[in-house]
């Protein structure tokens, strides 16, 4: 199974800091946030990665290289302007091939083992949820016996971790462009074919720094 980590965001909650640096290259503890997801998919067991970038991309590019010093071999994917996430992911079909791959948000921290998503999906997508942080109290979707659904009344929702894998074929009839990947989620799970998980561990969404110094004290606690 290959991997897709999003890297194309422009960061702006993170001025000053993301003028400069691409979000995915900023540091927490002193390593690159996208570091820890390269590290984390290698030691799952993915070689096969791809990046798509955008804003200050190549230095994205000049950090990880090909990949081999993390023993894993890194494709990118280039936009001129940022595509958004289902059009980013769709520009990327190419490199990433017939089967059903792993797909994580580069702005996000996480202890998750990616390990457990190298296996077959049932559906067209299969995501893992969190609890709510307070800055998304609303949540995304409700779960509910495996299978995530949009937001049904009266059941307890959960937020969207920006981790998945998905099926190409979620991508049929799309055109070129920007656009968002929650629609196409939205109309799989109105057909039954979205599977989901409840996360058991630590996640962050790199949105802040406030959160950014969320991660630093977690690393700083694990170790």
């Amino acid at each position: 199974m290959k991997a897709m980590i999003l890297a194309a965001g422009k960061g702006e909650r993170m001025r000053p800091l993301t003028l400069t640096t691409p979000k995915p290259l900023i540091r927490a503890a002193g390593v690159p946030l996208i570091e820890y997801h390269i590290q984390a998919l290698a030691a799952a067991g993915f070689t096969e990665i791809v990046i798509n970038h955008a804003w200050l991309g190549q230095q994205i590019e000049d950090y990880l290289g090909d990949g081999s010093q993390f023993g894993v071999n890194i494709q990118y994917s280039s936009e001129g302007e940022p595509l958004e996430t289902g059009g980013g992911i769709f520009q990327a079909l190419p490199l990433l091939g017939d089967e059903p791959f792993l797909v994580v948000n580069g702005d996000i921290w996480t202890d998750y083992d990616f390990s457990a998503l190298r296996q077959p999906i049932a559906g067209l997508a299969h995501l893992v949820m969190v609890d709510n942080p307070v800055h998304h109290t609303a949540g995304d979707f409700t779960l509910v016996d495996a299978q995530v659904r949009n937001g049904e009344s009266g059941l307890q929702t959960f937020t969207y971790s920006g981790i998945a894998v998905l099926h190409p074929a979620l991508f049929a009839g799309c055109i070129a462009g920007a656009f968002k990947l929650a629609p196409l989620l939205r109309k799989a799970m109105a057909e039954g074919q979205v599977s989901g998980e409840h996360l058991q561990g630590q996640w962050v969404d790199v949105g802040t720094h406030e959160r950014l110094a969320e991660v630093e004290h977690l690393l700083e606690a694990s170790r």
